[in-house]
């Protein structure tokens, strides 16, 4: 495996020159301004206010990953219920958010992947989760190519080849761990960073023996390959798969009340959809980017808590804190951080949650 200490690196340098951003996409809206702009130089043009009330907040999301949610961002109901002009912008990745959000150009990440979050506050992003997005066990996972005649038996054999996984995810967690488990030496492995988009084209060229992503990306690998460990087999072994809503610490600081709203409308639009998903899966999946029948398989494999079951034990009231510990301690174990934390709890605030009814 090629080892490259990514994340303390950069990140830690984003977040003293607070410049760096990717260049996201804009969401799709029925009104094309509510889209963040870029400039010039390609960095997101916003408009924020340091004193009194905001008039406008950006949030990052992911596109090919179907959210209730979606209905509410594309009708603007957010807009309407936070009083704020609110901005959706995509990304391809979960550490792409982290580093937006380092440079102050995002305020919420909404289904930002455990891992990144785990490895940006290790990494000293003033950072908090404030509530869980889904837990999708089922639509997170690694595919080899067809091609390559590797199954479970030989999986060995993936030894010397190259492997497509966004660095720093979900999806490259549960790949170390799968590999682990399955008696893979990671550092016989060359490891190539692509986002999910562009690993499954690589799988489909054959250009890597194994990709790793999610969403409609991994719907795409699935046509070339198959997967060694299935979401709840992985799931039997301790790999739990879930994403979070993270905010600035400034944000949650300042804005405490728009952070509460944030979550409350998005309570609503899961329990909306958990009553009648038919009527809002045309909306979701043209707000996400996808052919209804995709955007219907990919929900049928997530899970939406309430804001209840968020705050009991098996979650935000302890669980998670432990299972972020594991996840910082496990990328030092593989040499991917130099050192975790003490303590993630500090990082866990449920007091906006609290609100929620």
């Amino acid at each position: 495996m090629k080892r490259t200490f990514w994340l303390m690196s950069i990140l830690m340098v984003l977040a003293l020159a607070a410049t760096a951003c990717v260049a996201p996409t804009a969401a799709p809206t029925g009104d094309d301004d509510t889209a963040a702009e870029a400039d010039g130089d390609g960095e997101m043009a916003m408009e924020d206010s340091t004193e009194g009330d905001m008039e406008e907040l950006t949030v990052a999301y992911f596109l090919e990953w179907p959210t209730p949610n979606q209905v509410a961002q594309l009708e603007e109901t957010y807009d309407e219920a936070m009083g704020v002009k609110v901005n959706w912008v995509a990304f391809d990745t979960g550490v792409a958010m982290s580093a937006a959000m380092a440079s102050g150009d995002v305020h919420i990440a909404y289904s930002q992947g455990l891992v990144p979050f785990a490895n940006a506050v290790t990494a000293g992003l003033p950072l908090k989760m404030v509530g869980i997005a889904m837990s999708y066990a089922e639509n997170d996972n690694c595919v080899v190519g067809s091609d390559t005649g590797i199954g479970i038996d030989n999986v060995t054999d993936l030894h010397g080849m190259q492997v497509a996984v966004p660095i720093g995810t979900v999806a490259h967690y549960k790949m170390l761990r799968e590999m682990e488990h399955l008696g893979v030496d990671v550092n016989e492995l060359e490891i190539v960073d692509l986002a999910p988009a562009d690993g499954a084209a690589a799988l489909q060229r054959g250009d890597v023996a194994m990709a790793c992503g999610w969403g409609g990306a991994l719907l795409r690998m699935l046509e070339n390959g198959d997967i060694l460990m299935t979401g709840a087999e992985m799931q039997e072994i301790g790999i739990l798969v879930f994403d979070v809503v993270s905010v600035t610490d400034e944000f949650a600081t300042n804005h405490g009340d728009l952070v509460t709203k944030f979550l409350q409308v998005t309570e609503e639009a899961n329990a909306a959809y958990a009553v009648d998903p038919e009527s809002m899966h045309e909306t979701i999946a043209e707000a996400a980017g996808m052919e209804v029948d995709a955007a219907v398989t990919s929900l049928g494999t997530f899970t939406f808590i309430t804001a209840e079951e968020q705050l009991s034990e098996e979650w935000m009231g302890g669980t998670v804190q432990n299972f972020v510990q594991e996840v910082a301690d496990f990328f030092v174990e593989q040499g991917e951080l130099d050192s975790s934390l003490d303590d993630y709890a500090p990082f866990i605030d449920t007091s906006f949650l609290e609100q929620v009814n």
